[in-house]
């Protein structure tokens, strides 16, 4: 195979386009409260800019955690097929923007990869190797920046291996995948990683038609549901929604997740003393700091939702951070607490859309912590740090996460 070649562009940083996408706000939870105070449903007008693909008017904004969860289980009178327009054009037609019973099939053919089974044995060889070497490349120094060198490589290093990339293809895979990631802020280049990815792609299917490898792509390949196989045409549209779908989020909510836990260092404390409560940290970092904060749907009919009428054809956006930190469904919703017993939350979805990697996603963080305890003694923040925070408005994470440790002797 060609393989996706190297980088042309010895300048391109690929935090910066991640910090980019998240948009530029601290914290908009005060905002968030405003207007779910004033109305749980907020229909939003706006003019398009000049020349911009969104030919929407106006939209209709979610905040509550009660309607939150009726638009995301209801798929008769709130459809994902807006998603077609924004994505379809650069990834192909994936479950993303299908409705029930078309996703209900091809999410039983991909579901099989996502198997605890499957998971296991990534466990170990995958997703702890890769932790264990980009902790190897800092636990001698006593100090780190825990995002550019942790938290950021971590899930599409994962990634690629699931796939079976082979590892001189790696950077130009990072690249590929935030350029297509950056869809909203460069229509273009996100077509163009596109369509480069789908070719190469098409290399690697090709060949585990060939050579079948005990790799996700190989298992993509047999999967069957009722004498069906997805063609090559389903397989590629899922591979490039894996990259949006699986790394970035896994990336934001590790970084909130060891955020969350340095900044409460009573708690990180309880958490390296007692394992069992890694599980609840990462739900509780999962509710308060929700990495991606919006889904959409289109109103199928004329809806009536907390008092408001949507038209039939109105554009709905579900602020899953909203709904996370809503205070009749929380008590102290803005703190962080992993010992709170009410830390059910809508950060994967909810309804037939519910997100089909999360399991992966948790199994990500948990090894992830743990070996960040194991590996890390005296872990906590740099107190020399100039201001760390999360930061971002579509997507929430830390920017930078500098800390001290007890070097590896």
């Amino acid at each position: 195979m060609s393989g996706l070649g190297t980088t042309s562009d010895a300048s391109y940083d690929p935090m910066r386009q991640f910090a980019e996408l998240a948009g530029d706000m601290r914290d908009p939870y005060p905002m968030f409260a405003g207007i779910r105070a004033d109305s749980p449903v907020l229909e939003v007008h706006f003019d398009p800019r000049p020349g911009s693909r969104m030919r929407l008017s106006s939209l209709f904004t979610v905040t509550s955690h009660e309607l939150a969860r009726q638009v995301l289980t209801d798929n008769v009178r709130f459809s994902s097929a807006g998603y077609e327009e924004m994505f379809g054009l650069v990834m192909g037609r994936t479950i993303l923007q299908m409705d029930p019973p078309e996703h209900q099939r091809h999410r039983a053919l991909v579901a099989g990869a996502f198997r605890a089974r499957v998971l296991d044995q990534w466990g170990d060889t995958i997703i702890g190797a890769t932790v264990g070497e980009l902790i190897d490349a800092f636990s001698w120094d006593g100090r780190a920046d825990l995002i550019p060198q942790l938290t950021f490589p971590f899930p599409v290093r994962v990634m690629a291996r699931v796939l079976g990339l082979p590892e001189a293809d790696w950077p130009r895979f990072l690249r590929l995948s935030t350029e297509l990631i950056g869809i909203m802020r460069n229509w273009d280049r996100a077509v163009a990683a596109g369509q480069e990815l789908r070719g190469y792609f098409a290399e690697i299917i090709a060949d585990r038609r060939r050579n079948t490898r005990d790799d996700l792509v190989s298992q993509l390949i047999e999967a069957e549901v009722d004498g069906h196989r997805l063609s090559d045409d389903e397989i590629y549209p899922f591979l490039l929604l894996l990259l949006p779908a699986g790394a970035e989020t896994t990336y934001r909510s590790s970084s909130n997740l060891l955020f969350g836990l340095l900044s409460q260092p009573e708690q990180l404390d309880a958490v390296r003393a007692d394992r069992g409560l890694v599980p609840q940290a990462i739900e509780e970092a999962l509710r308060w700091e929700t990495p991606s904060l919006t889904v959409a749907r289109t109103a199928t009919q004329d809806v009536e939702l907390g008092g408001v009428r949507i038209p039939a054809g109105g554009f709905v956006t579900v602020s899953l951070g909203a709904a996370n930190r809503d205070p009749e469904r929380y008590l102290l919703p803005d703190a962080f607490d992993i010992f709170r017993a009410d830390g059910q939350h809508v950060s994967f979805g909810d309804g037939a859309h519910k997100c089909l990697g999360m399991h992966l996603a948790r199994l990500e963080m948990r090894i992830l912590l743990n070996a960040v305890l194991d590996r890390l003694p005296g872990l906590r923040l740099d107190p020399g740090a100039e201001d760390p925070h999360i930061h971002g408005l579509l997507f929430r994470s830390p920017p930078n996460l500098p800390v001290l440790f007890d070097p590896a002797v």
